[in-house]
């Protein structure tokens, strides 16, 4: 069965995120990126794969190495979506603020 991925519940997961982080300084192997972490190296793998299909990691094969690449455009429309929300709530906080401030005053 082939289950579509959803790039936020991907993201959701601590060690997901973690594997993000870890990539976007340098590409890695498989065997690399679990020596980070204290879980067994099939469950680095499984979170490498979602993260894969995703398309927030991309793989590339070099000899008989696969490594990973962060993808920084996946992200970027991550951040494009959630962007709408963001001023949203900053327009709230800031009317918040304001009638702190007035409420202060009396």
């Amino acid at each position: 069965m082939n289950l579509r991925r959803d790039v936020f519940q991907a993201i959701a997961d601590p060690t997901r995120r973690s594997i993000l982080l870890l990539l976007t300084t340098q590409s890695m192997t498989a065997g690399a990126i679990a020596s980070n972490f204290d879980t067994a190296r099939p469950t680095v793998s499984k979170h490498l794969q979602i993260l894969t299909e995703c398309e927030l990691l991309r793989q590339e094969q070099q000899g008989r190495e696969i490594y990973y690449h962060f993808n920084p455009n996946k992200i970027k429309e991550i951040a494009e979506f959630i962007e709408p929300f963001r001023k949203m709530w900053d327009t709230k906080f800031n009317k918040l603020e304001e009638v702190m401030k007035n409420y202060k005053k009396e």
